[in-house]
């Protein structure tokens, strides 16, 4: 390794001068084929119209993660009654359903559902309806 954490001896890069960073060389120089762009004609003299405002869309709901190794972690302090109905509705879904999923997995689709519900309909979701009581 050298002096600034790099290999010494290139480390088999073909091109010394190509970028540090990862799938940056598997960009195309925009510059090598590609025509300059056409001039644009000039707006016609008149009253300036300004296209209508789009509502910008809120981010889309993350989707459940589903069956996989998870590195973050938080505590929710529930209920025995809660428990319980959590832990019923797991061994029912395996029970009538043939789906094995632990309590965890359960609450990340619920989490994601309620969070789809909110992007969707704003005020009128199930949250906003149910903090609101």
């Amino acid at each position: 390794m050298g002096a600034d954490g790099g290999d010494a001896g290139g480390g088999g890069r073909a091109d010394p001068d190509a970028p540090d960073e990862p799938g940056a060389a598997d960009v195309p120089d925009a510059s090598a084929d590609t025509p300059p762009p056409e001039p644009r004609a000039p707006e016609a003299a008149g009253p300036e119209r300004k296209a209508p405002r789009r509502r910008k869309a809120p981010p889309a709901a993350p989707q459940p993660s589903g069956r996989q190794r998870h590195d973050e972690k938080i505590t929710v302090y529930i209920s025995a009654q809660e428990l319980l109905a959590l832990e019923q509705t797991r061994l029912t879904l395996r029970a009538e359903h043939g789906l094995a999923a632990d309590r965890g997995r359960l609450v990340r689709e619920a989490v994601a559902v309620l969070l789809a519900d909110f992007h969707e309909n704003g005020g009128d979701s199930v949250l906003v309806r149910r903090l609101a009581d």
